[in-house]
């Protein structure tokens, strides 16, 4: 309270992480105000409503079917702008698809280029003022990595059976440090999905709230060309990092895919 009422008096109030919050598209709500215990519903987000969220994960998708659609249209010799970004990404991912996995893993491209696409366009459109940025929120991020380890695991005794379990035995080292280690790579295994998420999420999440806190001080007239710099300057990072973020999520998804295809250690 302290602090918002030496804000106040300032003239600098700002919320880095309001900026998160999921509000239905067609009615307001007071967030916290929700607690179906007591009754006052008004402030929850019902399950059935449209949300931000849903508005831009929808412009997300929309906009990936966008670019290869008018990227593939005409297949010119001299390909244009938008047919080299379409072009370029899927060789990238099909690259990194065929260097990590091998050549058997190619008939699961079709997954993982779509996982891309997707993290990296969620990345970008969250970069656009007034937007949404849907890969902040951890409940996106861990249901793409969720399906991730599952597919992967489910894979894993598809293609190998028992022999799958291989991964978690360790032959190579002594026969006296296998139980350890074997329960090192359980835990490893597991925790998967977190890492997976959590990276991915954490990154946008603190550089959208970067942006925010620099935002906020170009209302303060001495500092706000500074401010401005600060701004232009963490969000050329954060384009960067949106590529970044998109192409890891892809490469740990083909090294836990290559480990369900080649279980031994």
């Amino acid at each position: 309270m302290a602090t918002e009422a030496h804000g106040e008096a300032t003239g600098l109030v700002f919320h880095p992480m309001d900026q998160f919050i999921v509000r239905p598209l067609f009615r307001d709500i007071v967030p916290g105000t929700c607690n179906p215990a007591t009754g006052l519903t008004d402030g929850c987000v019902r399950w059935y409503e449209p949300t931000n969220v849903t508005l831009w994960l929808m412009l997300s998708v929309l906009a990936i079917i966008a670019l290869f659609m008018l990227g593939t249209r005409g297949r010119a010799l001299i390909p244009s702008r938008v047919q080299s970004m379409a072009e370029l990404s899927y060789g990238m991912v099909h690259k990194i698809v065929e260097d990590v996995v091998g050549r058997e893993g190619l008939k699961y491209f079709p997954y993982v280029f779509t996982l891309f696409c997707f993290v990296m366009f969620a990345n970008l459109l969250g970069l656009i003022p007034m937007s949404f940025s849907t890969t902040s929120h951890i409940a996106i991020t861990a249901v793409l990595a969720l399906l991730v380890f599952f597919g992967v695991t489910i894979l894993g005794f598809v293609k190998n059976g028992s022999h799958f379990l291989d991964l978690f035995w360790v032959r190579s080292a002594p026969l006296a440090m296998r139980p350890v280690l074997a329960v090192i790579e359980v835990i490893s295994y597991f925790v998967r999905p977190v890492s997976h998420s959590i990276r991915l999420a954490g990154n946008v999440m603190a550089g959208h709230a970067v942006l925010k806190v620099f935002a906020a001080f170009a209302a303060i007239v001495w500092v706000a060309p500074l401010s401005i710099v600060g701004i232009i300057a963490v969000y050329g990072l954060e384009v960067l990092v949106a590529v970044i973020q998109a192409y890891v999520f892809t490469m740990l998804t083909c090294v836990y895919l290559k480990d369900a295809l080649h279980p031994a250690h």
